[in-house]
């Protein structure tokens, strides 16, 4: 069996969400953190990140006009990621 290529800096960009959801196979896992241990921008993103969700957590939630959240809702029902 091959060992899995070396994971790249824009490849670590594009999955950064899923490793932040814990929705990273294993194999994905291992290739990431391999890739922060050795890659000191993507460590500095990685810490970026981290600071970054911890204090949009900490953020009230916004008061909505009145039947917006209903108007955002239908606009993106049924919307589709371009693939």
């Amino acid at each position: 069996m091959q060992p899995e290529p070396e994971l790249t800096c824009a490849e670590l960009v594009e999955l950064v969400t899923d490793y932040f959801e814990g929705q990273l196979s294993e194999g994905e896992r291992r290739r990431f953190d391999d890739h922060v241990a050795t890659c000191e921008d993507c460590g500095a993103y990685i810490e970026q990140m981290r600071a970054t969700i911890a204090t949009a957590g900490r953020l009230p939630d916004p008061e909505l006009p009145t039947g917006l959240e209903g108007r955002l809702l239908d606009a993106f029902r049924g919307w589709r990621s371009p693939s």
